[in-house]
């Protein structure tokens, strides 16, 4: 699985939002300490822009960027073969994987969170779409050399639960990592946006309570929060 086929199974700019959102509010109440989560939604990362993230704690990551533009985002596998970092790109963004990028996305070629102290893109996979698009595009990427890889850009690991949106896709993934039973009805309840309950925070994680996860429910702009 590629960028390519990343592209084709994602879903429209709303939807992306409001599962990203989902998402982030899930790993709120899962891992209650920040620097332990891997799925982040920031609804105030500018005046108008939200962002939203991941990191495994161990490289990898994806950031987001929602402004009234569109979307863009970015994938960053260190491990793989297309990495600016690894021996086949020579210290460079793997050619083609930034080609393209519209106006209304090239400032974000030289955003400093999103590159090395070196102005390099630490990008393996990018796409981006415009909110009049109908469908995701990605650079003309080629890859020569990494064919043997099964994901060689990162793009169809880092972002599985943004393509496989199913409650049942991300209760596997969060057993697995968290090592517990995640509750298959509250997951259900809070991809699809609806209101926290006392009920429902307890049913992920019993020790917490509304009050504790307002501040996240805030930044995340979960429905029913002060934003």
């Amino acid at each position: 699985m590629t960028v390519y086929d990343v592209a084709r199974a994602l879903p429209g700019i709303e939807e992306l939002r409001d599962h990203s959102r989902g998402l982030a509010m899930l790993e709120a109440v899962l891992s209650p300490e920040w620097e332990r989560r891997y799925y982040s939604f920031d609804a105030h990362w500018s005046e108008t822009e939200q962002l939203a993230s991941m990191k495994d704690g161990q490289g990898g990551e994806y950031t987001i960027v929602l402004s009234p533009a569109g979307v863009f985002a970015r994938v960053f596998d260190h491990e793989s073969p297309l990495s600016p970092f690894g021996p086949l790109a020579d210290g460079r963004t793997w050619p083609g994987v930034l080609d393209g990028v519209p106006e209304a996305f090239r400032e974000y070629l030289t955003e400093p969170a999103f590159t090395d102290e070196d102005g390099i893109h630490v990008t393996t996979a990018c796409l981006w779409r415009e909110t009049g698009d109908t469908a995701w595009h990605t650079g003309p990427v080629e890859f020569t050399g990494v064919e043997d890889h099964e994901d060689p850009d990162g793009a169809g690991r880092f972002l599985h639960l943004l393509t496989n949106r199913t409650a049942e896709a991300y209760a596997e993934w969060a057993a697995d990592h968290y090592e517990r039973p995640v509750d298959l009805v509250a997951v259900r309840h809070v991809l699809a946006l609806r209101p926290l309950t006392p009920e429902i925070v307890a049913a992920l994680d019993p020790e917490l309570t509304l009050a504790d996860l307002a501040e996240d429910a805030d930044e995340i702009g979960y429905p029913g929060s002060s934003t």
